[in-house]
């Protein structure tokens, strides 16, 4: 790869798919063999994961470290991937899925549960970061079944993906901490709780038995419907029931614990 190319991959926030499968080097190129690799598996659970990658939806961003500089390069890629979202015409070939991936001197986690300690640490500094209000029809708290991420006014889905998985490989998409995010209307478009929609989420939750050979986390289910989202962010690695509380604070729990 040309200076030229070098340089454009290094200030351009969301990067294509085709841009990084001509031109991407160093880990930024082995991130993609990897993600590749899986994507291209006829087994690979995610249909709609597999069609982005067929028809090179996906968009990237690379973080280089989990300091300021990072985290406000992630936030501005964020804010330009909503604004690009904004403007979807509610067809799958024009769903561009975000995959956010980390270098390996920006994570120091080593389990799954420290992986996903690290990931939120990730959302609530991009919460900090957020240049938009929270919507007011969206749940601030985590345990409510209305809650999402939120950003830049938009509902999002955040999958939490790390090399630590070893019995839910469709969660681990190779060596480095990869955050795939969707916003959130997609997933209640294609598998909501309809009719054709529940039939997608059978499908692939039948093909995650087949390629994880376990049964699908018992925490999964739709949106609205008493399921916790952020149990469903990042999923733990055996099919055990699940307690405590979400890490993750809305901005104001934050400010009222400041003020006791």
């Amino acid at each position: 790869m040309d200076a030229q190319v070098e340089r454009s991959q290094q200030t351009t926030t969301l990067i294509s798919q085709a841009h990084v499968l001509e031109g991407g080097v160093g880990w930024h190129r082995a991130v993609f063999e990897e993600i590749a690799s899986r994507l291209a598996d006829p087994d690979f659970p995610c249909v709609f994961s597999r069609n982005a990658y067929r028809k090179q939806l996906l968009k990237f961003v690379f973080v280089e470290s989990a300091g300021s500089a990072g985290m406000r390069h992630l936030a501005e890629a964020l804010t330009e991937y909503v604004d690009l979202s904004r403007t979807w015409d509610g067809q799958l070939d024009t769903a561009y899925p975000l995959v956010v991936m980390f270098s390996a001197e920006a994570v120091t986690a080593r389990t799954v549960g420290e992986y996903h300690s690290f990931g939120w640490q990730v959302l609530q500094e991009l919460h900090r970061l957020d240049p938009a209000p929270w919507p007011d029809d969206v749940g601030q708290d985590p345990d409510s079944e209305t809650w999402s991420m939120c950003f830049n006014g938009m509902p999002l889905f955040c999958n939490m993906s790390n090399p630590a998985h070893r019995n839910r490989r469709s969660r681990n998409l190779g060596k480095y901490f990869t955050l795939v995010i969707n916003p959130r209307e997609r997933f209640d478009v294609f598998a909501g709780d309809t009719p054709s929609g529940r039939k997608v989420r059978a499908n692939i939750r039948k093909r995650i038995r087949r390629y994880d050979g376990m049964q699908h986390s018992p925490q999964l289910g739709s949106y609205g419907g008493g399921a916790l989202e952020w149990f469903q962010y990042g999923l733990i690695d055996e099919n055990t029931e699940r307690n405590g509380l979400c890490p993750f604070q809305p901005q104001t729990a934050i400010e009222t614990n400041r003020k006791s």
